[in-house]
């Protein structure tokens, strides 16, 4: 039985990671947005796209590193988590982030789905973090911010 509980955990954590059930996914949120506004950061937003994606991108492959790599070594916070400029340098840039983000995404669910990972044993090299937390940290950033992007695709009006 417990078996199954383990199973089933692995499995809602999945869905939580690649999302889909309660809101929008990534592939939703970053779908069809036209290349001139990628850089746009609209009246009352405080980021464009370009700097939601590429925080996206690089908190979750922090928080994924962190989680199997004893010697990775975090960004400088904040002001490594974002990226320096509001539009992306070419199109090359915003495809090479989208690739990485699903790469890491995957990474994680992997991690979590492997059965050899105890979820709940603390990672050694952390501070009392388990994957289990890093899945559900992962998740809920990521939500959190999918939600910011869809927001400032509404008022530049390129959301549905």
């Amino acid at each position: 039985m417990a078996n199954d509980h383990d199973a089933t955990l692995r499995g809602h954590l999945v869905k939580l990671l690649t999302g889909g059930e309660a809101h929008a996914d990534f592939d939703a949120a970053v779908n069809a947005l036209p290349v001139e506004l990628r850089g746009k950061t609209p009246d009352g937003a405080e980021h464009s796209p370009w700097q939601l994606l590429e925080h996206l991108r690089i908190a979750q492959w922090d928080i994924v590193e962190f989680s199997r790599d004893a010697k990775h070594v975090s960004p400088k916070w904040p002001e490594g988590y974002w990226p320096e400029t509001k539009m992306p340098p070419d199109e090359k840039a915003w495809g090479e982030s989208l690739l990485a983000f699903r790469r890491d995404l995957q990474a994680m669910c992997d991690l979590v789905t492997n059965k050899a990972t105890d979820l709940y044993a603390p990672i050694p090299h952390g501070q009392g973090q388990t994957v289990l937390r890093q899945a559900l940290l992962t998740a809920d950033h990521n939500a959190y911010h999918i939600g910011q992007l869809i927001m400032v695709r509404r008022l530049l009006g390129a959301w549905k």
